[in-house]
């Protein structure tokens, strides 16, 4: 009976071991899909980085059938091993850099100093030095002797933890907001799964676990699960630092990912190889049946997480903002696109003419301007005319109170009203092709009424729909700006909330400065431009005395220049960025022109103009941040006491 337990936990633990090192490379997956440029989660991919490697190599070790590939795999681990210490070094410093405490060099220095040491640790490896000779048969599973080395990595390893945690914990200390301090703490408990799972304790307790082989396996078991869970709560804490996505979404993306991506794989995993284990007694060759069960498990899994994600979502993430979260989601499901409302149209504009026995009718919508063919059946060339949308416009003003079914030329034409709130706000124009000698009976008026009533009704939500993109478009800059500020102040609130609104800007000054650019001689996207809001051209409007239009116009032409070479202007390659923005935005010459007479193509002519628009972006935040530091020092000047003589 004790056998069949320790053999069932050893199992048990294979499967565990093997799913810890795929846990840790589904999430260091996840963790390189986010924001690598912030400092947190470059430390925390790193941390992952050795993890996978500790918990492979004993995963494959496990099922080595040589002892050369027994020990290659089992040294292998310490590449992970060696390097710990210094990941959660830079983890803890990272941490207290963004809550407001950037390293004055002291911290910056350990950190480095820890990754020369593990380099140093690593180098010994291969010659028997940081551990010895790998012993079987002596304990439960194989392991290393220790040396006098092992000591030495051992306390460099405790002290180099323990420094970190130290630091997680000043880093928690200096966490204000009840959701940073949850996280924080979050991330202290989860930081302690790759610390202490990843060391091969048996270095030093081999003898104990060769005594009491149930507690070494019960103990070992466990330590798997909780390592399992932990990794998975370390990454739930860093998945917030560098983005600014609301906290729903960062809960859900990664709540489906652990689910699609570990939990599913592990469980797989783990089927086949109980599967495996049970039928090689028995005498049984499931090597066929092994590969059917594992796609039908992933199948399954799959299909059971996409049926319970909008359950969970519902009950987990969208408690007190269920109702909103439902309607838009609503909104997305029942959404009249402009491709339905043509289908939608087309099907009505076909039944009029199966009811009244046409071939020839359209169906026209009131844009901002004017009226803008939306359908049309029978291919009546006479409906392609230039000034078709005045004529027809001309035919409802002559019309005016006069019955909604007119005669237009050979069309019969109905205008199409909004009627809600008592007002009738005309939305465009169903016409049909019938003859003026032929008289409409009262069912072909009534069909025709009901037709033109439910086009009408198709125009007016797509119109309302319109309505409500165009408040989202209006507001995403400041709902953007706030999710920015939010998500950048959950550690260090004050600076972040203090910091320059540029900072905020940033990734959306190049889609401004092509607008900018596109009506750069004149119109809505020059005068109305968010640009017209930076100091530098606030200033430069001061200095000048002109308005802040011709300002910012006189800041996109020094930005250009300095996308220019030095030199007499030529048509070489390192003129191309300086030469279209001046063709295509300066002198208003068309793409085709100019990508004949830059000898490219269209398509590598709007990759380099993408470029030259961020090339002048930057010489903009540039002329920016200097303006402001120039701003800053004249009020500091400004602001200090003078001295009397």
């Amino acid at each position: 009976m004790l056998n069949l337990t320790e053999s069932a936990l050893r199992t048990l633990n294979d499967i565990l071991t093997a799913g810890i090192a795929i846990t840790a490379f589904s999430l260091l997956l996840y963790a390189l899909s986010l924001n690598l440029k912030d400092r947190v989660t470059r430390s925390f991919v790193i941390i992952l980085a050795c993890v996978v490697v500790v918990f492979l190599g004993e995963s494959l070790g496990s099922v080595a059938s040589t002892t050369d590939q027994l020990e290659f795999w089992m040294r292998f681990q310490w590449l992970g091993i060696v390097f710990l210490p210094a990941a959660y070094l830079q983890l803890s410093d990272s941490l207290l850099a963004t809550t407001g405490r950037p390293s004055r060099g002291r911290r910056r220095f350990f950190v480095r100093l820890a990754y020369v040491l593990s380099f140093v640790f690593l180098a010994t490896l291969p010659f028997h030095l940081l551990v010895g000779d790998l012993v079987q048969g002596a304990g439960p599973v194989p392991h290393f002797q220790r040396t006098w080395f092992t000591w030495i990595f051992t306390i460099c390893y405790a002290v180099g933890i323990g420094f970190s945690f130290y630091n997680l914990w000043r880093a928690y200390e200096r966490t204000i907001t009840r959701a940073s301090r949850r996280r924080m703490l979050y991330l202290m408990v989860g930081a302690l799964a790759p610390a202490l799972g990843s060391y091969p304790y048996l270095l030093f307790g081999f003898g104990f676990a060769a005594q009491n082989t149930l507690i070494f396996w019960l103990a070992v078991t466990f330590s798997n699960l909780l390592v399992s869970a932990l990794l998975v709560l370390m990454a739930y804490a860093v998945a917030f630092f560098g983005v600014s996505w609301p906290d729903r979404i960062v809960r859900r993306r990664l709540l489906k990912w652990v689910m699609r991506g570990p939990v599913t794989a592990s469980a797989v995993l783990g089927i086949t190889t109980i599967v495996r284990r049970l039928t090689v007694p028995l005498g049984i060759d499931a090597s066929a049946a092994i590969s059917v069960i594992m796609v039908a498990s992933i199948l399954i899994f799959e299909h059971l997480i996409t049926l319970a994600a909008p359950g969970w979502e519902r009950w987990l993430f969208h408690k007190r903002d269920r109702a909103n979260l439902d309607l838009l989601q609503a909104l997305e499901e029942r959404l009249l696109t402009l491709s339905d409302l043509h289908q939608f149209q087309e099907a009505i504009l076909a039944a009029v003419c199966d009811r009244l026995q046409v071939s020839t009718a359209f169906l026209a919508y009131l844009g901002k301007q004017d009226l803008e063919m939306l359908v049309t059946i029978g291919g009546d060339q006479s409906l392609e005319g230039e000034n078709l949308s005045e004529y027809l416009l001309q035919a409802v003003v002559q019309n005016g109170n006069q019955p909604e079914l007119f005669s237009w030329g050979d069309y019969r034409l109905i205008p199409l009203y909004d009627q809600e709130d008592g007002a009738k706000n005309m939305l465009g124009l169903l016409g049909v092709k019938y003859p003026v000698s032929r008289n409409l009976d009262d069912d072909q008026n009534e069909a025709l009424a009901i037709l033109a009533d439910r086009a009408a009704l198709a125009l007016s939500d797509h119109h309302r729909q319109q309505q409500v993109f165009n408040s989202l478009e209006a507001l995403s800059p400041q709902i953007e700006m706030i999710q920015r500020l939010r998500a950048a102040s959950r550690y260090d609130s004050t600076e972040m909330l203090l910091a320059p609104d540029l900072a905020l800007y940033q990734e959306d000054l190049s889609p401004w400065v092509k607008d900018a650019l596109s009506h750069y001689w004149g119109g809505p996207k020059l005068t109305e431009s968010p640009l017209l809001e930076l100091q530098v051209v606030q200033q430069s409007a001061k200095e000048s005395g002109e308005n802040p239009t011709n300002a910012l116009r006189a800041i996109l032409r020094r930005a250009i220049d300095q996308v220019r070479p030095e030199g007499d202007r030529r048509f070489t390659a390192e003129w191309i960025l300086y030469n279209i923005l001046e063709m295509k935005f300066l002198e208003g010459h068309k793409v085709r022109e100019i990508a004949l007479r830059l000898a490219m193509s269209e398509a590598d002519l709007y990759r380099k103009q993408r470029v030259a628009i961020e090339a002048v972006a930057n010489a903009i935040v540039e002329m920016e941040q200097q303006t402001r530091e120039e701003m800053s020092a004249i009020l500091e000047n400004e602001n200090q006491p003078q001295v009397s003589k």
